[in-house]
């Protein structure tokens, strides 16, 4: 995952390449505007605010973008700078390696549009205390909408974009997981709105993603074959 918290375009370019290498052409990255809490004082600096961290992650798409598919980048930015970095011989995977950009509002859903080979959401994290499953749904429809209004300004097909749902932070918490047909329904719901993927948490005891590994088992299993 690459986040503008504790990751530099330039830096995290070479890795990817070398990831990309290493793998045979099977990496994807997952990008995002970096979250909260530990996620943003990794290095030991102030977290940023909202605005600071969409500033910075409007920049940050780009260049990697840039550093990823050209021999040589320079660039001054406000945030970020790049002197003739070489990234030669690239990616195996042409012309580049995939993105999946992370976004729920405007900005990072217009990156996502142009630069994104998959858009990744969380749902609206403005529900995720006080709301209610069905809000849950209809602000994820309305993301859904936003992206394709995008990808329409800049001629591009949002269909080509796959969509993964990341759960466990929409009001329905692990109740998709307490049951196979739990799974099935909530899966089934978002199915219906475009997604392509639903990523789920390995179950942790005694966390936010506490579940019965028995019933995570059934649904990895059996899941798949339901949502055919």
């Amino acid at each position: 995952m690459g986040s503008p918290n504790f990751r530099h375009p330039v830096t995290l370019a070479k890795e990817l390449i070398s990831l990309d290498d290493v793998s045979g052409g099977r990496v994807t990255l997952g990008v995002g505007a970096g979250g909260t809490g530990f996620d943003a004082t990794a290095l030991g600096q102030e977290p940023w605010t909202p605005r600071e961290r969409a500033d910075r992650f409007a920049e940050f798409v780009p260049l990697l973008d840039r550093l990823l598919t050209e021999d040589s980048v320079s660039y001054e930015g406000d945030f970020y700078a790049a002197h003739e970095a070489r990234n030669i011989p690239g990616c195996v995977q042409r012309p580049r390696l995939p993105f999946a950009v992370a976004a729920t509002g405007p900005r990072g859903l217009r990156l996502a549009a142009q630069y994104g080979q998959a858009w990744v959401t969380t749902g609206d994290p403005k529900l995720y205390e006080n709301g209610t499953p069905e809000q849950s749904v209809q602000a994820i429809r309305g993301q859904a909408e936003k992206l394709a209004d995008a990808c329409a300004v800049i001629g591009r097909d949002v269909s080509g974009l796959d969509k993964i749902l990341l759960t466990g932070f929409t009001p329905d918490r692990g109740r998709p997981l307490q049951s196979l047909d739990a799974f099935v329904d909530f899966a089934g719901l978002h199915l219906e709105l475009g997604f392509t993927e639903i990523v789920i948490h390995w179950p942790i005891p005694d966390s936010d993603f506490a579940a019965d590994e028995k019933v995570f088992e059934r649904i990895a299993m059996e899941a798949p074959a339901q949502l055919r």
